[in-house]
């Protein structure tokens, strides 16, 4: 007698065997790497110039009120600006937007000065005249956890310039979205 195709059991992905490890530093790396994660750049000005740094660890917190988080390292160079800011801007990138992604995470550079192409909102935050779209946030909560600070931002305007394929980060590598049927 022949199984239906919905009730036989699902084939194991799991192999027979497994490693279990204690996380430190390098499995944690390597466990994120494999996560594919959405790329962002965001930026803010607390009165003392634009800063601006890419993340992938933007989430989506809650829908009423509306807000979100994203991490940012104490050790980062916008984190002064950002422990002080009021409002920010999250630039979403597309899929082909890999080299401002780079550029936002490189250190020791002026990540404003050209090729970056920025103006100010009427509001005063920074924002990525390329980015495709944006939301402007004002901060709520900005939390220590571990050597980061995880910081809730209430999401105030979205502003869409143009459809997009999103940028995304996995592997070490940025890549776009593959759409599954």
């Amino acid at each position: 007698m022949s199984v239906p195709a919905l009730h036989r059991p699902a084939l194991s992905v799991v192999p027979d065997r497994s490693e279990e490890r204690i996380v430190d530093a390098d499995v944690y790396k390597s466990v994120f790497r494999r996560h594919a994660a959405g790329v962002v750049v965001i930026t803010a000005d607390a009165g003392h110039g634009p800063v601006g740094f890419t993340a992938t660890s933007l989430v989506s917190v809650s829908l009423l009120p509306p807000l979100v988080s994203f991490a940012i390292a104490t050790s980062a160079s916008s984190w002064p600006t950002v422990s002080t800011a009021n409002s920010l801007v999250i630039n979403f990138l597309s899929a082909d937007q890999h080299a401002i992604a780079g550029r936002f995470a490189t250190s020791g550079i002026d990540r404003f000065a050209a090729p970056t192409r920025w103006s100010r909102l009427a509001t005063g935050e920074p924002a990525l005249d390329d980015a495709p779209s944006f939301l402007r946030a004002q901060v709520e909560h900005r939390f220590a956890v571990g050597d980061h600070y995880l910081v809730v931002a209430r999401l105030a305007t979205h502003t869409e310039r143009r459809e997009h394929d999103s940028l995304l980060y996995h592997d070490g590598n940025y890549a776009k979205a593959h759409h599954v049927q």
